[in-house]
């Protein structure tokens, strides 16, 4: 089928002014120029050097338009998918974008790119060539509805510059690329410059009408966020996405902003907050026990840090899909009960019922709910530690470095708390790349994540919560939790056909993830807070993913 034909997205002005330089905060530091293996660590805003088959619009849970690709053709049975490429299209070294870069892509993102790609990947056949434009993708009998699309985001790499190198090496080599930007400058953990390809060929292309309206695009490496906040004060940054409380509240008193040369903006968003907190590791023996998980979850007081370091911006996390209609009802439907019912001896006794601890205790009344949880456990507390068979209840929280002093102003209140109950926690700080070195091996006890969600809700969730995943190098499945039921679910939510049995999916998924305990709740909003210099201005129009920066413009006068 022919990708339907528009001049623009309704949330980009077509007329922005183009040029200038746009500067940005990055932090921890970079390695690598390869965003798609598991060693090393890419730089922010690779992405920007990097095209895809299709691209998303983010006004639509998940509708792709035609970009690398100008048709897509999807056979009646659903198992043959073919990609028909713009002839037009080109790498940045003026290279054809041809069906043997798609093919090849496909081939070393599978074997040699992050764990997402296999899983993605899972359910393709083969693919046939059929001419330098055109290229099918054969699957296996499946109901799996995004996979037509999934093959659709894939990154188109350069063959004829990848078969020469290791793919699976970091490199600070600047590659043949496909995006709109080349890298134009490297100076690693320091500054990545990227500069706008004069010779884009999709530059005029109805999806990109309105984006990248900048000349240079340049982030400079910050230790942390306070360093960051100063440096935009300073004019060294024109934006800050400003997710620290704290740092907001502080903002509003600066004379910059009072004279409105700093805007400090709020931008609704219509995405599902997704989940953060704090994730147990389920490989540790500590962290096994369903009720011990509940315990730990209940002794996090939301209503004291809300208050006393928030400023009461936020709200509780109680769903895995917040802020959306795929949060869970509180009584799970009869189609759910019907999903569930063959694992219900395997899933904790309460699963279909509405789960209110975390919203409803705080203080002292959740502390002792937590003390009973652990003594039904068979811990106990004794000359002030609590204990099992002569072991001390201890573990650690690891932090990356880069964000450690955002995070201690959270994680010492919960120590303390847990102090009360004899628990010993210990914070353990590390350099971001041996942090990632950590979290790739699942080596560690507790860790803060955060699981982003989209609008349609897919086969991210098999690398999220699938078993398969938990023991992936690198996976998101970051608790390494391994549960039939939500193995079936996850299969469900990718296979179902329509939006009824989607969320009926989803739901009870929602509803077994909180019922395991395998992260402590942490808070979200509905709103994203920017602060940027009055130099630059933006669209007025947001969509339902929320403001994009690469849609915004230096002002011209």
């Amino acid at each position: 089928m022919l990708l339907p034909e528009f001049d623009h997205f309704p949330y980009v002005n077509p007329q922005a002014p183009k040029g200038g330089t746009l500067r940005l905060a990055d932090y921890g530091g970079f390695d690598s120029l390869n965003p798609f293996i598991m060693t090393g660590i890419a730089p922010s805003g690779i992405g920007l050097t990097h095209d895809s088959l299709m691209k998303a619009n983010a006004d639509e849970p998940f509708s792709l338009y035609g970009l690398i690709a100008d048709s897509i053709d999807v056979s009646a049975d659903k198992t043959q998918v073919t990609f028909t490429i713009n002839p037009k299209a080109k790498f940045n070294d003026g290279s054809d974008i041809t069906s043997a870069d798609v093919g090849f892509s496909f081939d070393i993102l599978k074997q040699h790119g992050l764990p997402i790609y296999r899983v993605y990947y899972q359910d393709v056949k083969k693919y046939e060539i059929i001419n330098k434009h055109k290229i099918s993708f054969y699957l296996r009998a499946t109901d799996n509805r995004e996979l037509p699309l999934i093959l659709g985001q894939m990154p188109i790499l350069s063959k004829e510059y990848w078969q020469k190198k290791d793919f699976s090496k970091t490199t600070l080599e600047i590659p043949v690329s496909s995006g709109p930007y080349t890298i134009e400058s490297v100076e690693p953990n320091r500054n990545i410059s990227y500069r706008l390809n004069p010779n884009y060929w999709a530059k005029n292309l109805n999806v990109n009408k309105g984006f990248y309206n900048f000349d240079r695009i340049v982030y400079d490496t910050y230790r942390d966020t306070t360093v960051a906040v100063e440096a935009l004060r300073s004019g060294l940054i024109d934006i800050r996405v400003e997710n620290e409380a704290k740092k907001w509240i502080k903002a509003q008193e600066w004379d910059l902003v009072k004279q409105e040369k700093i805007y400090a903006q709020k931008f609704r968003h219509h995405l599902p907050n997704g989940m953060q907190g704090f994730v147990f590791n389920l490989g540790r023996p500590l962290f096994q026990d369903r009720r011990v998980r509940q315990a730990l979850g209940l002794v996090l007081d939301f209503e004291w840090i809300n208050k006393q370091l928030f400023y009461g911006l936020y709200d509780r996390l109680t769903s895995f899909f917040d802020n959306s209609d795929f949060k869970a009802p509180p009584v799970p439907s009869s189609d759910e009960k019907k999903l569930l019912k063959p694992y219900l001896s395997e899933l904790a006794p309460d699963v279909l019922i509405e789960h209110k601890e975390f919203s409803e205790l705080s203080g002292r009344e959740a502390l002792r709910k937590a003390m009973d949880l652990l003594e039904s456990a068979g811990w106990h507390v004794k000359d002030g530690i609590l204990q099992k068979d002569g072991q001390p209840f201890v573990f650690s929280i690891l932090l990356n470095s880069s964000a450690a002093p955002t995070w201690e102003r959270v994680v010492l209140p919960y120590i303390g708390r847990l102090k009360r109950l004899g628990i010993q926690v210990s914070i353990k700080t590390l350099d971001t790349l041996s942090y990632k070195s950590k979290i790739d091996a699942f080596d560690y006890d507790m860790i803060v994540v955060a699981w982003g969600q989209s609008l349609s809700p897919g086969n991210e969730q098999a690398e999220y919560w699938g078993s398969l995943s938990a023991d992936t190098p690198g996976s998101y499945n970051y608790s390494g939790l391994k549960n039939r039921a939500v193995d079936m679910l996850v299969k469900k939510i990718s296979d179902a056909q329509d939006e009824k049995t989607l969320k009926t999916a989803v739901h009870a998924l929602d509803r077994v993830l909180m019922s395991e305990y395998i992260v402590v709740p942490h808070w979200g909003s509905r709103w994203n807070r920017y602060l940027y210099w009055h130099t630059l201005d933006h669209p007025k129009t947001i969509p339902l993913l929320g403001t994009d920066v690469f849609t915004w413009w230096k002002k011209t006068n």
